[in-house]
């Protein structure tokens, strides 16, 4: 497939045309930057966050208070280095575009981004973000959301200056996680009954919760509105909140917003939705290899999904296509400097030649500093110094490598971290409990059969141990390949029956058959056995078969499980232990991959699958009768496999939620406990286990939604997932370790009282202690401009253009004419918010005065 690149007549992130070409553009950004040799001799290597505004083609740093405000008519370069793997560190670069940005600010910053790029040794992930579609891991910086601001530095508009109250502005507030908060018009135009606003005055912001707003969204709101007296009024604003609908409750309150916006209409607007629907393209992930051939943008594919590692080519540059939701860019390390330094450029034509929406993410990266996304688009991946086999280290934060020797029970409570990476919550020594479901009811098991489970049959295992004193419930929910239908509803119903019994403490476990967890191996210390069908009830005899075959994989007591194969030569491997059983005679088969531990645990389990004799045989000296056992001689697995990769992927954070009126799962990028919503489900992905963590709060149908989407998760993940691998129910307040291992700093009792909506705004200012600060403190040009604008007595501006004090109307204060203009002829002739304008200083004011006409 050929695509004109049409980066040479026109810019596709703008809907400007270009003033001039791409080659003189990038010639004049060239000379520019190159005289400005020490662009980057301020940028810190250290862990944190760094941002620059891009002003008269120059990076400019944004003060820390200031983090979260972006002018809308300005670009933006965000830079992100975190420290992981011990003492490696890792960088992310942003560029962000405003919606009203010029094309030479949006071309200067993609400059930029590539030479901070090359002058951090070419490691960093790049992404570009528009306006309004930012991606997880961008929001993920600004826990309080973002607020987008009318204007930009080129206008004379300056960043936030700490303790300064001559402000007056209205913010609309949207999102539940994902927070934005836009400036619109001081106007009840400018409400609705769905959404959040807050009137910020300088020493006071009243926070306006339309009455179809939900709690999580008032929250994010408070949070919100302390951020802005926290960071830009030095603590020192006041914080009120009026319930929309209940306004009589917040009678001062109300003073406060009609002094200032007038009479409230007796309706407002109804609701927007907090985001539009998915729109992604519905075709499979696919890879590419995209080309410049003497102008024309080539694009070819390579594959689809599934996809492998050993596609990507260390002397090429690939696009990586996430269904249309995002374009990704891996350079290879090998691949030629102008390809490297072209990679964002090549994902932009790319969009275009596909016409894909504008607003797709990008990202860019180079190999071996590969994001956690990318790598899980792929089958398997193995990083450069990962390690192999059972000794596989998986670093989140800086978890440590340890040895695959004996558990440290209390190693494991005192450092949760370990307790994720080997899914161990203990040493399995605590108490076990079985049932099997008959005749649709549980029915304890014979303890001397523990660990025996029937390919027929449905159990619940509960699982009780101690953690720092109190008790705790594992209950795992098996499920029979040959179960019917009502035996695998049963036990689901069942479960329920006993979790309510233990007063919702247990976490729930779905375990398929065949796909059981670690720790549900070791709690039957290496004598697990899964039988392919039949039943263990009493009294029943399950008929009969002539030989049966038994796979054995482990090492030890905690690793250990035999599982019942198809009993031909096929079913065999040389990297594992079998036992062949006959009415006369067991066969303990030792493959030439085995090791001397997995021999041992053979043997062990082979005594409880049998009372015969037991013949060891080793691979390629079987008898003849072995052979006739297994219906004759065939071929089976034989390549020698000392160690198996296990794949090294990080955990990703879903959330799964309601709230909106429809059921969506959004990512949350660089994930902490704080995100995790009490009114929702939260789906954890840790690769080997996925784990649905319910909130106190959360709807039943969330509940059902998040598992039904959970399995359609795993069955349309682009790397060819298992869908049976376990699903993990977890209630608030009950996380095991394996769960709270995945999280940094987890607090057990963030959860107790103090944080919720209710609660903290109890906590805010008096509402009557606002309503006198508020009008009786304000500066005169702030009371001034709410007298005006809030009792509606706006005049024409050809009333006041270019009028001497004696042609203006009666009462019109000749040095003050900005104050009687509405809001929308206020920006037409200042070409400013009046909210921006007032945090100008007094030259740039009578500045733009001047040319309006109003000085």
């Amino acid at each position: 497939m050929e695509a004109k690149n049409e980066l040479r007549s026109e810019r596709p992130w703008s809907k400007e045309p270009a003033r001039t070409s791409p080659r003189q553009s990038q010639d004049k950004f060239s000379r520019m930057m190159n005289e400005n040799n020490n662009a980057f001799k301020n940028v810190r290597r250290k862990p944190g966050l760094q941002i620059w505004t891009i002003n008269k083609m120059q990076m400019d740093p944004v003060p820390p208070q200031a983090f979260g405000n972006f002018f809308e008519g300005d670009c933006y370069i965000v830079l992100y280095i975190s420290e992981n793997k011990g003492s490696r560190q890792s960088a992310d670069i942003h560029y962000w575009v405003g919606r009203t940005s010029s094309q030479d600010e949006q071309g200067a910053a993609a400059i930029y981004v590539t030479q901070l790029d090359e002058n951090l040794g070419g490691s960093p992930v790049q992404y570009r973000e528009v306006q309004g579609y930012e991606s997880p891991r961008f929001r993920s910086y600004f826990k309080n959301g973002l607020i987008y601001k009318k204007g930009g530095v080129a206008s004379g508009f300056n960043h936030v200056e700490t303790n300064a109250y001559n402000v007056l502005r209205l913010l609309h507030v949207k999102g539940r996680k994902d927070v934005t908060a836009t400036e619109v018009e001081v106007s009840w135009s400018s409400f609705n009954k769905g959404d959040i606003f807050l009137l910020d005055i300088g020493k006071a912001i009243v926070q306006w919760n339309g009455p179809q707003s939900n709690r999580r969204e008032k929250l994010k709101a408070v949070l919100l509105a302390q951020d802005i007296r926290d960071r830009e009024r030095g603590g020192r604003a006041q914080i009120g909140v009026v319930e929309g609908g209940d306004e009589r409750s917040s009678p001062e309150l109300m003073k406060v917003l009609t002094t200032v916006l007038g009479p409230k209409p007796a309706q407002l607007k109804e609701a927007t939705p907090d985001d539009v629907p998915d729109s992604a393209q519905k075709n499979s992930v696919r890879l590419y290899h995209v080309y410049d051939n003497s102008g024309n943008l080539v694009i070819q594919e390579v594959a689809k999904q599934p996809l492998t590692q050993d596609l990507l080519k260390t002397s090429d540059c690939f696009i990586l296509d996430n269904k249309g939701s995002s374009v990704m860019v891996w350079k290879g390390k090998k691949a030629s400097k102008e390809e490297r330094q072209g990679a964002m450029n090549r994902a932009l034509s790319y969009i275009k030649a596909k016409k894909y929406p504008a607003s797709t993410t990008v990202e860019v990266m180079a190999e071996g500093a590969e994001s956690a996304i990318f790598k899980h688009l792929f089958k398997s991946w193995k990083d450069k110094d990962q390690t192999q086999g059972l000794g596989t280290t998986h670093n989140v934060g800086k978890i440590a490598k340890v040895d695959n020797g004996k558990f440290d029970v209390m190693e494991l409570h005192a450092r949760p971290e370990l307790a994720a990476q080997y899914r161990m919550v203990d040493d399995a020594s605590g108490d076990v409990k079985v049932w099997r479901i008959e005749n649709l009811e549980p029915a304890e098991v014979d303890p001397k059969t523990y660990g025996q489970f029937y390919g027929g049959d449905c159990y619940l295992v509960l699982y009780s141990y101690k953690r720092a004193g109190q008790q705790q419930y594992i209950l795992y929910i098996w499920q029979g390949r040959h179960a019917t239908n009502d035996e695998i509803a049963a036990s689901a119903f069942q479960a329920v029956s006993i979790d309510q019994k233990y007063n919702g403490a247990p976490v729930q476990v779905r375990v398929v058959m065949g796909k059981e967890p670690r720790h549900f191996l070791a709690i039957f210390k290496g004598k697990l056995i899964i039988f392919e069908g039949g039943t263990g009830r009493p009294g029943v005899v399950n008929p009969a078969k002539d030989a049966r075959l038994f796979q054995v994989r482990g090492t030890n007591e905690l690793n250990t499980k035999a599982t019942e194969v198809v009993a031909r030569a096929a079913s065999l491997s040389s990297n594992d232990v079998f036992l062949l059983k006959t009415d006369n005679i067991s066969y303990l088969w030792y493959g030439k991959g085995c090791n001397g531990d997995e021999r041992e645990m053979g043997k062990a389990i082979s005594d409880v699958l049998s009372r015969h004799e037991k013949r060891v045989v080793m691979e390629g000296q079987e008898p003849a009768e072995f052979w006739i056992a297994l219906g004759g001689k065939g071929p089976y697995a034989s390549d020698r496999r000392f160690e198996r990769e296990e794949p090294l992927h990080s955990p990703r954070l879903f959330e799964c939620s309601n709230q909106t009126g429809r059921f969506k799962i959004t990512e949350v990028d660089d994930f902490a406990q704080c995100d995790l919503d009490e009114d929702d489900v939260m789906l954890l992905d840790t690769w080997e286990e996925l784990f649905l963590w319910i909130g106190n709060s959360s709807y039943e149908y969330e509940t059902k939604e998040a598992l039904n989407s959970a399995r359609d998760y795993l069955r349309t993940h682009p790397a060819g997932r298992d869908p049976d691998t376990p699903i993990i129910f977890v209630k608030q307040g009950y996380e095991p370790p394996t769960f709270t291992g995945w999280f940094n700093a987890w607090d057990p009792h963030k959860w107790s009282g103090g944080n919720s909506y209710e609660e903290m705004k109890n906590k805010l200012s008096d509402s009557t202690s606002i309503s006198q600060i508020t009008l009786s403190g304000m500066s005169s040009s702030s009371a001034s401009s709410l007298s005006s604008s809030g009792t509606g007595k706006f005049l024409d501006p050809e009333l006041l253009v270019n009028k001497t004090p004696d042609e203006l109307p009666d009462g019109v204060d000749p040095t003050r004419k900005e104050d009687y203009l509405s809001d929308q002829d206020f920006e037409n002739l200042l070409g400013s918010t009046r909210a921006d304008f007032q945090r100008l200083p007094k030259w740039r004011q009578n500045d733009l005065k001047k040319k309006a006409g109003i000085f």
